[in-house]
């Protein structure tokens, strides 16, 4: 395993981490996620990324349920919990959102379903523009000085917000977001490239990115039609087929026409994606998420990939993405 630091904080966080979205509580039972878990810890990662809202808590719980009875050292690895949606299906006005009540609640929340004694990663999800951005700022500082979590961040949040952040953290002594988690892959890239572009060097913030594989358009597995088993299949993701596979397939055509550059290099599609988000060097980690442990163990062989994409089939790459 690749260890990278977090941005420009001390923290050393595997290339590869390991994600609960979509599957903790849904496909993946506690037998599973016990393996699953197991798995990546003997594998070298030491991030497992989680949030209050995924799977109404039920994947925290499990999560922390099996580290517990893995009894994984808590100094050996990292975990996050991101705050704003809220951990119940139909919240009331306290239970979502970036009030400094919300977020101190779903801090302590989160500590207990994951059985820990402190989260070494608080996330805002989304940011809240019912809510002045110093009274989210404070709660977050309260809590970092109180212990109860190391680095905070955010998920989604413009640049332009997480600009006004720093500014303040500046003029108010407050600790400062550290990293935001961003979706980025092959088919999903502005963000991070051009739009935090400036907030690497300027306030080393770090990137803890999602959904590499494009919720597994990425694979390859959709180039010949949707599997009836496959999870764009499924009723509770039709939103997700229909932001993948727009009208024009666009998106697929890109992907059918990475696959050659895949198979000159003897690797699968899914590899070739993984080792391109990982050459980015504004990226931490690549959370990756898994149903099974053969395919997390797939996954993880794209570190040995990284070192085929060179100059020539970067170029390659870009020139099927431009």
């Amino acid at each position: 395993m690749e260890y990278r630091s977090l941005g420009s904080t001390g923290l050393k966080i595997s290339a590869f981490s390991f994600g609960a979205w979509v599957t903790f509580g849904r496909q993946v039972g506690r037998s599973a996620a016990r393996d699953l878990i197991a798995c990546a810890y003997d594998r070298g990662i030491n991030f497992f990324d989680n949030a209050e809202t995924y799977n109404a808590g039920d994947a925290e719980r499990l999560m922390g349920d099996v580290m517990a009875d893995l009894r994984l050292p808590r100094d050996g690895y990292c975990v996050s919990s991101k705050v704003y949606f809220g951990a119940v299906k139909d919240p009331r006005p306290t239970q979502r959102g970036l009030s400094r009540k919300h977020v101190l609640d779903a801090c302590h929340q989160a500590l207990g379903r994951l059985r820990v004694d402190y989260l070494d990663l608080y996330l805002c999800h989304r940011p809240d523009p019912d809510v002045p951005l110093e009274e989210t700022m404070l709660a977050m500082d309260t809590l970092v000085r109180q212990g109860k979590v190391l680095y905070w961040g955010t998920s989604e949040w413009p640049a332009e917000r997480i600009e006004e952040a720093h500014r303040i953290a500046a003029e108010r002594h407050l600790v400062a977001p550290s990293m935001e988690q961003p979706q980025y892959n092959m088919l999903h890239r502005e963000r991070v490239e051009r739009e935090y572009a400036p907030l690497y060097d300027r306030y080393g913030m770090g990137t803890t990115i999602w959904s590499p594989l494009a919720s597994g358009l990425l694979t390859g597995k959709y180039n010949d039609g949707v599997p009836d088993d496959s999870r764009l299949n499924h009723p509770d993701f039709a939103w997700l087929r229909d932001a993948l596979l727009d009208n024009d397939g666009a998106r697929l055509k890109t992907v059918q026409a990475l696959a050659p550059i895949a198979a000159d290099l003897d690797i699968p599609l899914s590899r070739l994606a993984l080792a391109w988000c990982l050459k980015n060097p504004n990226v931490s980690t690549v959370i990756l998420g898994a149903s099974k442990v053969s395919q997390l163990e797939e996954n993880l062989k794209a570190l040995d990939a990284v070192p085929l994409l060179d100059d020539e089939t970067m170029r390659r790459i870009a020139s099927v993405l431009s």
